[in-house]
């Protein structure tokens, strides 16, 4: 078999497993299998199929068809223009998310404290792209073991600690807190995708009943770490700008940033 029939079956079994984009995701799966890049594939399209690479793309198909993610099997996600090895252990970096980090690069200075840091993909943009001095917090510490391979893959001086929100950080130190939290209302799991619902950790998705839980503690937390006038920054989930707004109380300067969808994403405030 050569290349070109394997991404046409490959794109087959994938449609018919119901699978988004199933022409990508084949062609990201052999270029995997291969160890080579997408672009690669086309110009050895008429190339025969090792039985090794064969071997490895039914495995991948298989895994993809069953609603692991591609992300968690080639163990490779882009943010912001980089690429951050994730494993089960930690959530998928959105493209949403990216709009968090633009937002708090308008005030990523002096000490900055990414809380829930998962993969690494904040702590690490907001060091590389800053001069502030990034620290990191997780409860999981798989995660900050994932967030702290890839700080150290990019270069990143970056510091990572385990810990429930920001239990394991001092108290009036920071210029800039940020966070991505759970924010999936509990019953959302219903309408989730079968790759989140059933392969990405819960507790980096989940924030309770109304999706707020983890903000009710986040908040005053965020406050007693910040210096005064310093900043607060997390991504929000849908509908929740207000009631995420009201707990913000005494702040000042409480403002929602929209994505490119128009919905509220980004919420910040300054002690």
């Amino acid at each position: 078999m050569d290349i070109r029939t394997a991404l046409l079956q490959g794109q087959q079994l994938l449609e018919q497993a119901k699978v988004d984009a199933p022409r990508l995701n084949a062609e990201v799966l052999l270029a995997h299998a291969i160890g080579c890049g997408r672009t690669w594939l086309y110009a050895h399209s008429d190339e025969e199929l090792r039985e090794l690479w064969w071997i490895h793309y039914g495995r991948y198909l298989h895994q993809r068809m069953q609603g692991k993610p591609t992300q968690y099997i080639t163990g490779r996600q882009e943010f912001y223009g980089r690429e951050f090895r994730v494993s089960s252990d930690v959530l998928i970096p959105r493209p949403e998310t990216e709009h968090l980090v633009e937002t708090a690069l308008e005030w990523a200075t002096g000490n900055v404290a990414d809380i829930g840091t998962g993969s690494g993909a904040i702590a690490v943009t907001l060091a590389l792209e800053s001069k502030a001095r990034v620290f990191a917090t997780d409860i999981s510490e798989a995660a900050v073991r994932v967030a702290a391979a890839n700080a150290r893959r990019l270069g990143a001086a970056a510091h990572f600690a385990v810990g429930d929100l920001g239990t394991a950080l001092p108290s009036g130190y920071f210029d800039m807190i940020v966070s991505n939290p759970p924010y999936v209302p509990d019953l959302g799991s219903e309408n989730m995708q079968r790759e989140v619902r059933d392969h990405e950790p819960h507790v980096a998705i989940f924030g309770g009943f109304a999706g707020l839980d983890v903000y009710t503690r986040l908040i005053p937390d965020a406050h007693r770490m910040l210096k005064p006038g310093g900043r607060l920054v997390m991504e929000i989930g849908w509908l929740a700008r207000d009631h995420v707004s009201a707990m913000l109380g005494e702040w000042k300067d409480v403002e929602a940033k929209a994505d490119l969808a128009g919905i509220p994403r980004v919420l910040s405030a300054r002690k």
